[in-house]
């Protein structure tokens, strides 16, 4: 073999093993990059199924106690084979010689007290605020959404209201709470089931409230219910004044969008209806103001008095979708530019808790006539 050819040879195997390692990178670098998008759509696929084995759209892990008080588990109801799971914080200085407020929020579709609590933000409210927050979790088999069952047959919804309440007893008994200062709010599905609460149980509860919600006593069943969240049903008042039998609502709160596709902003108005037209005498109105607070959503409040106390409050979220206002981004229905609802929430509370202390005179110095 001649020089020249030796030399073509070695150029030729220089150059092929190359080639070689080059394809084998090449190999490489495709084999771990499919590994690390298998892994990814498994880690998405995992995640999506999760949602839709627990009916939960934003799942979180559970929540911890940061900066004083405590999360606590349990579960409750009208027996061992109808109870539910809730979740409650109590705060820093509640105890059975200092007893607080209890505050019940109820969580709307596709949420569970988890990711309702981070939603929320309701440990820094209880902090602050000085209040027990008791967080009861709808189970998938009671609903696969995980919505309360506001639309059911009248039954079903006495039913599922009765274990609410006995949830909210039993926290009343066993935990550091003033029974005589509870507040129910709920979002949507929520929202709907805490006013369903106020009208059955109007003794229980100081105030109720509604973010996003439809109007109680309005649908019972999925068909109605849907004409109902698209602004084109109405309360049943007949059935709502023999819920009280001649007793008079707790005061309402209600906190909705005015851009909201899933429950229309007439449902608000519907319920405002309904609570004045459950009182002997029509409540009278306050000049409706506006309000804007740094670059948040503006709102406008319109309220009612009766007899001298708060007696409804409407919020008009301006902008606002079906969302929790004020609420993380990293939350499903949840909108960081709106307001703060419990910020708005508490106050109106603490006002309604105030005036019922107060004598009608007191009231109308103190300016809540």
């Amino acid at each position: 073999m001649t020089r020249r050819s030796r030399s073509g040879r070695k150029l030729w195997d220089t150059l092929s093993k190359i080639a070689t390692r080059n394809v084998r990178d090449a190999q490489r670098t495709v084999t771990r990059s499919a590994i690390r998008s298998a892994v990814k759509q498994g880690e998405a696929m995992s995640k999506a199924a999760q949602r839709v084995l627990s009916g939960v759209a934003s799942p979180v892990p559970p929540p911890v106690s940061r900066g004083g008080g405590r999360w606590e588990e349990g579960s409750w109801g009208l027996g061992p084979l109808v109870q539910r799971r809730y979740r409650l914080f109590i705060p820093p200085g509640a105890s059975a010689s200092r007893p607080a407020p209890l505050l019940v929020l109820l969580h709307g579709c596709g949420q569970d007290s988890a990711s309702f609590a981070a939603c929320t933000r309701a440990a820094a409210l209880a902090r602050s605020a000085g209040c027990v927050v008791l967080m009861p979790e709808q189970s998938s088999q009671a609903n696969a959404q995980r919505c309360w069952n506001w639309f059911r047959s009248p039954a079903r919804v006495a039913a599922e209201a009765s274990l609410l309440m006995a949830i909210v007893e039993h926290i009343c008994e066993h935990r550091p709470v003033r029974p005589d200062s509870v507040f129910v709010l709920g979002l949507s599905a929520g929202g709907a089931m805490a006013l369903t609460l106020g009208l059955r149980y109007p003794d229980r509860f100081v105030a109720v409230g509604s973010h996003s919600g439809a109007a109680p006593y309005s649908a019972s069943n999925a068909a109605q219910a849907a004409r109902v969240m698209h602004g084109k049903g109405q309360p049943d008042l007949h059935a709502a004044r023999l819920q009280l039998a001649g007793r008079s609502p707790p005061p309402l709160l209600l906190l909705h969008g005015d851009a909201d596709p899933v429950v229309a902003f007439d449902n608000a108005l519907a319920s405002a209806a309904l609570w004045q037209q459950l009182l002997p005498q029509a409540p009278v109105p306050a000049p409706p103001r506006r309000v804007q607070r740094g670059q948040r959503r503006p709102y406008r409040v319109h309220g009612w008095s009766s007899e001298g106390r708060p007696y409804i409050r409407l919020v008009r979220i301006e902008g606002l979708a079906h969302a929790w206002s004020g609420g993380p981004s990293s939350q499903a229905f949840s909108d960081p530019s709106g307001p703060d609802a419990l910020r708005i929430a508490w106050p109106f509370f603490m006002q309604c808790l105030a005036a019922r202390a107060m004598p009608r005179r007191a009231r109308k110095l103190a300016g809540l006539a």
